[in-house]
């Protein structure tokens, strides 16, 4: 569970060298905080019962993908792609590699937690990015602990219970399309993945991604569109490091020009002693 090998026990001391303990976070502050994200989060399950019971998936499927699953970008991703037809196992694999990215989160989060090995397969149910964003927001491995619990058991709780409220409500309804409930998934999927797109290569990765799956969606069977739009990210990459390259090499064509045209300390000395020649003859 981090690329964070250890929680930040001491910040810059003052110049004797000496540490400076960082001032604890009062753990009512962060039962407060963790407890926020964790019913403003949860309260999505809704709309995920309702888009999975709308996409064909029974009462049980749904409650079982809430409850064992738990990763809602992922689970937002597999019944969207069964809705719109598609292969099982295409929607899965869509869904899996969405999921991938917990277990980096998880990378990070194990030394800062550092949990006794027991709870460990307990714990990474609850790896997302929620309890990860929580977590590392916090000054001390206390108050990552906590952040941690209170905001994972809050979510897993009431996504759960709002999934079921969700998946019985539309029975209820009937056809949600009826409603404009079947875009109640999407909505949630891209007000979640929205507040990620922190800078510029981000964004242009998630927009080459859309145009990808849009483009593709005529042609391929439901599903597969969204994989393949996953090259957007390589490429975007590619494009990003030839282009600092490109840069770097013009920036460098630029100084050696600059060293051609204006005299260097040495050539300013040759300039200013006199030149002596000799004739072949030696005179």
């Amino acid at each position: 569970m981090a690329e964070q090998t250890a929680p930040p026990q001491s910040v810059a001391g003052p110049p004797d060298g000496s540490a400076v303990t960082p001032v604890a976070k009062p753990d009512a502050a962060v039962v407060r905080d963790a407890l926020g994200v964790g019913i403003a989060v949860g309260l999505s399950g809704f709309a995920f019962g309702i888009t999975s019971a709308g996409s064909g998936l029974s009462l049980l499927q749904t409650c079982a993908l809430s409850l064992l699953v738990f990763t809602g970008a992922s689970q937002f991703a597999l019944v969207g792609a069964l809705a719109a037809g598609g292969n099982p196992y295409t929607a899965a694999a869509g869904a899996f590699f969405l999921g991938v990215r917990n277990s980096f989160y998880g990378l990070r989060l194990s030394q800062l937690l550092a949990l006794p090995r027991a709870l460990r397969p307990l714990a990474a149910q609850w790896v997302i990015d929620e309890t990860t964003a929580v977590t590392l927001a916090q000054p001390a491995r206390r108050a990552a602990r906590i952040g941690f619990t209170v905001t994972g058991l809050t979510l897993y709780v009431l996504w759960n219970l709002t999934t079921l409220a969700g998946a019985l409500g539309a029975e209820a309804l009937g056809d949600t399309a009826a409603w404009g409930l079947d875009a109640a998934g999407p909505a949630v999927f891209l007000a979640l993945l929205a507040p990620m797109l922190k800078n510029t290569t981000e964004r242009v990765t998630a927009a080459l991604a859309v145009l990808l799956a849009l483009g593709l969606l005529p042609v391929l069977p439901a599903g597969v569109p969204v994989l393949l739009s996953a090259l957007a990210a390589p490429v975007v990459l590619f494009l990003t490091g030839r282009g600092k390259a490109d840069k770097e090499r013009a920036t460098e064509e630029a100084r050696q020009r600059g060293r051609g045209t204006a005299p260097g300390p040495q050539q300013a000395r040759d300039a200013g002693e006199p030149r002596t020649t000799t004739s072949e003859d030696g005179r």
